[in-house]
């Protein structure tokens, strides 16, 4: 069976991975993490950047070493066997029907802070979105990472203009270190802002289609990282000197204040394309990554034969077509139901930080010399989160739970069966 075109290169390669990690933090998450620490946040974002580079580091090694459509999970399987592959592929697929709608319902929002709409008109928005994702994956991946690549500089492009309109200067980020009674503040701070890191495991599902994978891959993965770190960084550095953080409301309206501010009214229209332009970017590299999983695992029969065909250019079309209609009937339902996502999403940040660590894990078991060290460092940071995630591991906890008792169930009916057809002694 033929496999994913290989067509990726290095820029196309960061600029996925750098608007994957942007998405939509980058307009609320610097002005949350100010209001929690103040000014020692930004050596909250210094001390994340360090903390991350170990886990980039080992899905860098791993994903050199084992490029492949199903990602996070066939490391996992590789590591611990199958059961656990298909475990981790569960605990990701499962925040499909949470993750992606919240997402698509905060890209509509750019929009509708512009124009009065309804409910179903911002699920009209939403659609037109999927769609948008829909014909872009049937280009294949080179086409994804050049518009990924086009938004990530068109972002970096906006930091640059808000640092020199501004008149922000390296004097403004001298801040003392901070003292004994800020870490508290510090550590809340910080897990809110991993979630900005969140997107390297939707990433490891494209290391199959680089040109160069053991060359490429690595580096697009750490510079996307620090790139998307950086950015982070100066945009905090500005909300600070600026003033612009405090309750919810005014953490969720910082970036557009701000160039309001600088830029006139007029900047809501930038706020409002880049803004829905980033949750764009992350929704894309999500359902790209969701869909070739699901064609990886097709190709290895683990699932149906038919998910695993591919268009001329490369592209796992009726995958792709199966996480679009579970995300337009989630939506829909959404929207139908009026259920509260806040609280939903959060319990799935859990999952996240799971899978992280089982694939952390793997990498301890896989990797050997520095990548070994490395790796386990990495799992001990990614224990220390989901502790720290306390009540918000509820939503992977009962998805394991109510995993694992299916699989008892399965196994149980598989042995009765075979005892059935065991033939009778006369």
């Amino acid at each position: 069976m033929s496999g994913l075109k290989k067509d990726l290169g290095l820029w196309q390669g960061m600029g996925l991975l750098a608007t994957s990690l942007l998405g939509t933090g980058i307009f609320v998450v610097p002005a949350t993490a100010a209001s929690l620490a103040g000014g020692a946040s930004l050596w909250a974002w210094l001390l994340l950047i360090a903390l991350v580079l170990p886990i980039a580091f080992t899905f860098a090694r791993l994903g050199r070493r084992y490029p492949h459509a199903g990602g996070a999970p066939h490391l996992i399987g590789l590591a611990f066997g199958n059961g656990a592959e298909r475990f981790s592929a569960f605990l990701f697929l499962a925040v499909l029907p949470v993750g992606l709608p919240a997402a698509l319902m905060i890209a509509a929002g750019f929009w509708h802070a512009l124009f009065e709409m309804g409910e179903w008109t911002l699920w009209a928005i939403q659609l037109l979105t999927l769609l948008g994702v829909f014909l872009l994956g049937l280009r294949g991946a080179r086409s994804s990472g050049n518009l990924q690549l086009l938004i990530a500089l068109a972002i970096l492009g906006l930091t640059l203009l808000i640092w020199f309109k501004g008149e922000v200067s390296w004097r403004d980020a001298a801040r003392p270190l901070p003292s004994a009674d800020e870490w508290p503040a510090m550590a809340t701070a910080l897990a809110v802002m991993f979630w900005c890191f969140v997107g390297l495991e939707a990433f490891a599902h494209m290391g199959e289609e680089f040109k160069r994978p053991e060359r490429d891959y690595p580096i697009a993965l750490l510079g996307g990282v620090l790139l998307a770190g950086l950015i982070y960084w100066v945009h905090s550095l500005v909300v600070l000197k600026y003033g612009l953080y405090g309750d919810e409301a005014k953490n969720a309206t910082a970036i557009p204040s701000l160039l309001a501010l600088l830029f006139g009214p007029t900047a809501k229209w930038l706020v409002a394309v880049l803004g829905y332009l980033s949750c764009f970017a992350s929704i894309n590299i999500y359902i790209q990554g969701f869909a070739r999983l699901i064609w990886s695992m097709a190709r290895e029969g683990k699932l149906p034969p038919s998910l695993a065909v591919l268009t001329a250019r490369g592209a796992p079309l009726r995958a792709l077509g199966l996480v679009l209609a579970i995300c337009l009937l989630c939506i829909t339902l959404i929207i139908w139901l009026r259920l509260p996502l806040d609280e939903l999403i959060r319990y799935a940040n859990g999952n996240f930080v799971l899978v992280y660590l089982l694939c952390m894990a793997a990498g301890w078991r896989l990797l050997g010399g520095v990548g070994k060290g490395l790796a386990g460092i990495s799992v001990l940071l990614c224990a220390l989160v989901l502790v720290a995630l306390a009540t918000q591991v509820l939503y992977a906890v009962v998805l394991s739970l109510g995993y694992g008792g299916f699989s008892l169930w399965r196994h149980h009916l598989r042995r009765s069966r075979q005892q059935d057809a065991l033939p009778v002694a006369k």
